[in-house]
């Protein structure tokens, strides 16, 4: 399983509409709004196949409204019981 934290600029007005977009036609994952330069932070698991780059250019970056995205991949959980 690999985890991807993406932050996400929307364009005015579509931050919730990219949200619900992401989560019922895209992926279920955990989704924040967030302030700063960016809109949301999608908290994404991808199976170990599906490659992290393919699955942002193809599913990520189609979706309407999005204007902007940065990626991180987490390696390591350091979180009790992992």
């Amino acid at each position: 399983m690999k985890t991807l934290i993406v932050q996400i600029k929307c364009q005015l007005g579509e931050a919730y509409n990219v949200a619900a977009y992401i989560i019922d036609k895209v992926i279920p994952c955990h989704i924040y709004s967030i302030s700063g330069h960016y809109d949301l932070l999608a908290i994404i698991n991808l199976d170990d196949e599906i490659d992290p780059g393919v699955f942002v250019n193809t599913q990520l970056h189609k979706v309407p409204g999005i204007a902007e995205t940065s990626t991180m991949i987490a390696f390591n959980a350091f979180t009790p019981g992992s």
